[in-house]
């Protein structure tokens, strides 16, 4: 079920009031109703997948309760270990078998005869990436008596399949999400206000800038033969706006969507774009995923701890497994190497914790040092996003060299000029509302304090009206493939 269909704006209203005015006075009831809802949500797209999410749960669950009970550690790696390879297991199939496949055919030919074995016709289910990474969090965490396991199915079920964040993040710690399905909630009408500002401005991201963008974007990647460079240069731009109001619009909605409910979720974006470095960037881009494989992993694997070898093979470790979690193809590992070698020297100078502030605090204009840095990062972001957004490596090549021939000063041509202007005064709209919002959670989350009612209601109503009036053709979000 996508937020920005029918369907949803039928449902979330039926779920609110029966959770609010139903359910309300019992616990359990109201997690038992999550976790219905929940499986409704995710089933609606195909309901067989639903034994995924059900069999991850029954596993996780069982695994935790046993580490609680034992303590000999050779039998806690190996209960450890087997949720590691059950979850994985399951995303290995899915998502990674034919890649792995199709890789060795190709390095070795004569294999396929040797082996036999063939690709498999399988979908790949939805979100499998998200709530196979939250499971996991939980059972390490447990391992590690970071966490107590949890004696209520109810909850923890309502933990793995929380809908608004099910199916794209934020991928939440059991940590922080699980604890709150054991605590008596209560209607707020502040932060329920404040989620309904933060799925607006979510709903504008995805409708407006996202789905705009992408009608650009598939069009000249998809066609970038026939482009000359100026044209796949900003392909290269419609699909860097395209991919952050899409997935950040995506975190919008499901965290305003938590907070009708009573739930805090984690921000998983802070403003990426603004960035004057790439180890900032990483720190504002899909929070909830850098961070668990900065726990997770990272800091497993000995972090920054040791020599510049060390440091080096950790590094590209951690962004070339964060770019193959993005999907099964050698563009994603390569985007993420790139991001290796952006970071690299941040790294090894130690500059890398430079600018943890928010850029221009307090103030409205950048120092020129600032916006020279946030250019550059933003540069180095969009033509890494090209290997990103591209069919095969090959592709990718031929875009970046079109780009850098001299064709990049000729005009701009493909099919809707007119359209793709439009859209460019949108993000350029856009880019402002979110530069004068950037010390908030979300861009426009201070109007209920900063502007009188009349003024409040006059922003609402013209966000509602762009949304309306400028809305691009409906596009499944980006990361549902992930």
């Amino acid at each position: 079920m996508l937020f920005n269909s029918i369907e949803f704006s039928i449902f979330l209203p039926i779920v609110f009031i029966l959770y609010w005015f139903v359910t309300k006075r019992n616990l359990s009831l109201q997690n038992s109703l999550i976790v219905i809802a929940s499986y409704i949500f995710y089933g609606w797209w195909d309901w067989r997948f639903l034994s995924l999410i059900i069999f991850s749960t029954l596993i996780d669950y069982t695994i935790g309760l046993q580490l609680k009970r034992e303590e000999n550690q050779l039998k806690r790696k190996i209960l450890l270990w087997t949720s590691i390879i059950v979850n994985l297991g399951f995303l290995g199939v899915f998502k990674y078998y034919n890649f792995f496949l199709d890789s060795f055919y190709d390095v070795i030919p004569g294999l396929q005869v040797v082996l036999g074995f063939n690709t498999l016709d399988i979908i790949l289910p939805v979100g499998i990436s998200f709530y196979t990474f939250q499971t996991l969090s939980y059972t390490i965490d447990v391992y590690k008596r970071k966490l107590e396991p949890t004696k209520d199915f109810i909850a923890f079920s309502a933990f793995v399949s929380f809908f608004p964040q099910l199916v794209a993040g934020p991928i939440e710690r059991a940590t922080n999400l699980l604890p709150q399905f054991y605590k008596k909630r209560t209607f707020n009408y502040n932060k329920a206000v404040d989620g309904m500002r933060q799925i607006l401005w979510g709903l504008f991201k995805k409708i407006v800038i996202a789905d705009n963008c992408a009608e650009f974007a598939n069009q000249i990647f998809n066609n970038s033969s026939d482009m000359n460079g100026s044209s796949l240069a900003l392909g290269a731009l419609f699909f860097t706006f395209q991919i952050y109001g899409d997935f950040s619009g995506y975190s919008d909605i499901a965290i305003g969507t938590s907070r009708l409910f009573g739930f805090n979720l984690m921000q998983n974006f802070a403003f990426p774009y603004f960035s004057r470095d790439i180890a900032e960037f990483w720190r504002r881009w899909h929070i909830s995923l850098s961070t668990w494989f900065r726990d997770y992993l990272y800091i497993p694997l000995g972090g920054s701890r040791g020599g510049t070898l060390m440091k080096v093979r950790n590094t590209f470790i951690i962004f070339i497994v964060s770019g193959f979690w993005h999907g099964a193809n050698w563009t994603f590992i390569v985007w993420g190497a790139l991001n290796a070698i952006f970071f690299l020297p941040l790294l090894l100078t130690k500059k890398n914790r430079n600018n943890l502030e928010i850029v221009a605090q307090n103030k409205y204009i950048p120092t020129l040092k600032e916006l020279f840095l946030m250019l550059g990062t933003f540069g180095l972001t969009v033509f890494a996003w090209i290997f990103f957004r591209a069919e095969n490596i090959g592709h990718a090549f031929n875009y970046i060299s079109k780009i850098l021939s001299k064709s990049f000063f000729e005009t701009p041509k493909f099919f809707g000029m007119r359209n793709a202007l439009i859209t460019i005064i949108l993000i350029g709209i856009f880019v402002i509302i979110e530069w004068l919002g950037r010390e908030q959670k979300f861009a426009i989350e201070n109007i209920g304090f900063k502007l009188n009612k009349p003024l409040r209601h006059i922003t609402y109503y013209a966000i509602i009206i762009a949304i309306f009036w400028f809305a691009g053709k409906e596009q499944q979000f980006i990361y549902f493939q992930f």
